[in-house]
């Protein structure tokens, strides 16, 4: 069987019948050419030929990789030489990436589809000790931890680990750019303490260093579901109603909750509001769109975002379903009523770590509302992802049960309304403010030197006052190890004789 050849005549035959005849020849012709069956072995070429179909089908880029062109093989030989020409099927998906070091950086393959469900519902292994990792300098490969926050009801938490706690190594051994995930990734360990010394000079952070202690602490790791609404809570500060909430994740399962605290924030009449996502690495295309309309919600049915997907799947939907290529804003959670504040402006913290649908928000709100954004450069993330199955569809439903591989590779990316989007370079502040290793300060603490800048810009009060210049860099987050932790997925139907009618065109 040529692939192509079967492939091109299926299609055109595809296009004269009605739906339900396309999904039901599709899905038998599918189901022949997948060698994964119940009764047969699963082989180093099966997972392959999984990986290479889903990314045929749905990857962003397929356009720029040449070994994705539907040319690309003229016979089932070539193609299934090649399929076993790379037994890892890590570097075989790493090689289909689009330029993964520059273009590309986020798109995964998975050996366990249940754990990645779990990951981007917020349930994962963790001693709840969050931190980011800093050097003094790009030249050196000595890394220190600083805690950002800890997670509640976690070991961390009852060690009396906290914010601002400094560690330099693990188990006795220093930090390092190379050896830092392997130290923390065990089910136990401990950290080693330090303190941070400015040398006598405040002003100047270029000789400040940490002194190493002799204290540690253990921690151990277990599951934990992580409830992305970490502080939520009302500053009345110079007769201003400031909401301000910290949002860790866009994390589906909690959204009646997060409905729940604007609720909170709506019966107590907010004047202004303070969204923190410094920390927050993304999630749900959908749980965007929620807390965008909670925070407006005059823009009901308005366009929230537009998406651009591969050349192929661009002109399916543009043909047969342009609507499904924008998301709008809404009025409802699951049917029920949310409950929006109507703001024209809000205050918007973010840092390195922010990503993806923390991006999304911010990029999505600015051409309707006043978003003024405080702290540092964000990741820039613009594209979402999808989990592909090694199913006939790709769908969960008939998932191989020979074996648990799954993709979450990039398949759109997002335009807001005006038709912005490749910020690969990050979402720049209006208010440039870095966190501090030496005061980080107490999250939701009107002093603590983010919310402080949002404060002093809502009352203009000018208690804000510039932090120095620090030649502390940031190199990466605790949830760096976790690799779908810069996320932003989507969770449509995608119409199964969709991508059966584009596949191999």
């Amino acid at each position: 069987m040529v692939l192509r050849t079967t492939y091109i005549k299926l299609q055109k035959k595809m296009k004269r019948l009605n739906v339900a005849l396309i999904l039901i020849l599709a899905a038998l012709f599918l189901t022949s050419c997948f060698e994964d069956s119940d009764d047969t072995a699963v082989t180093v070429r099966d997972i392959n030929d999984f990986i290479y179909k889903g990314l045929n089908i749905f990857y962003l880029y397929k356009d720029d990789v040449p070994d994705l062109a539907n040319n690309r093989f003229s016979n089932d030989n070539e193609y299934n030489d090649y399929l076993n020409a790379i037994p890892s099927h890590f570097d075989f998906f790493y090689n289909l990436r689009h330029q993964p070091e520059n273009i590309d950086r986020f798109s995964r393959l998975f050996s366990n589809y249940i754990a990645l469900e779990q990951l981007l519902d917020g349930v994962f292994t963790t001693n709840g000790m969050e931190y980011k990792a800093f050097t003094f300098s790009s030249s050196s490969d000595i890394r220190y931890g600083i805690v950002t926050h800890v997670l509640p009801n976690t070991d961390a938490e009852s060690q009396g680990v906290k914010r601002g706690d400094i560690f330099y190594a693990i188990d006795g051994v220093q930090l390092t750019s190379k050896n830092r995930f392997q130290l923390t990734g065990g089910d136990s360990y401990s950290i080693n303490l330090g303190a941070y010394n400015d040398n006598l000079t405040p002003n100047d952070t270029s000789d400040d260093f940490i002194d190493e202690t002799t204290e540690t602490i253990t921690l151990s790791k277990s599951q934990y579901s992580e409830n992305p609404i970490f502080i939520n809570t009302i500053l009345n500060i110079e007769s201003k109603n400031i909401g301000y909430l910290m949002y860790n994740g866009f994390t589906s399962p909690f959204d009646s909750q997060l409905n729940t605290v604007f609720g909170t924030f709506k019966n107590q009449n907010i004047d202004e509001l303070v969204l923190d996502l410094r920390y927050n690495s993304g999630g749900s295309v959908d749980t965007a769109i929620l807390l965008s309309s909670l925070i407006t919600g005059q823009f009901t049915g308005d366009v929230y975002s537009t998406e651009e997907w591969n050349t192929e799947f661009q002109a399916f939907y543009e043909n047969q379903d342009p609507e499904s290529l924008i998301n709008r804003f809404t009025d409802s959670n699951d049917g029920s009523a949310i409950n929006s504040l109507g703001l024209s402006k809000v205050y918007i913290l973010t840092t390195g770590s922010s990503a993806s649908a923390s991006e999304l928000v911010i990029n999505s709100l600015r051409p309707y509302i006043q978003v003024v954004q405080i702290g540092t450069t964000t990741t820039g993330k613009y594209q979402a992802s999808t989990i592909v199955y090694d199913s006939p569809n790709f769908r969960r439903s008939g998932a191989n049960p020979g074996h648990t591989y799954a993709m979450l590779p990039l398949i759109y990316k997002s335009l807001n309304i005006n038709g912005d989007t490749d910020y690969f370079n990050g979402l720049d502040p209006d208010i440039l403010i870095a966190e501090n290793v030496n005061n980080l300060g107490v999250l939701g603490n009107q002093d603590e030197p983010l919310l402080a800048a949002a404060i002093a810009d809502i009352t203009n009060s000018g208690r804000f006052i510039q932090q120095k210049n620090s030649t502390v860099q940031f190199t990466s987050h605790s949830k760096d190890y976790i690799p779908a932790g810069l996320g932003m997925y989507s969770d449509k139907d995608i119409p199964t004789n969709l991508f059966k009618e584009i596949l191999f065109e």
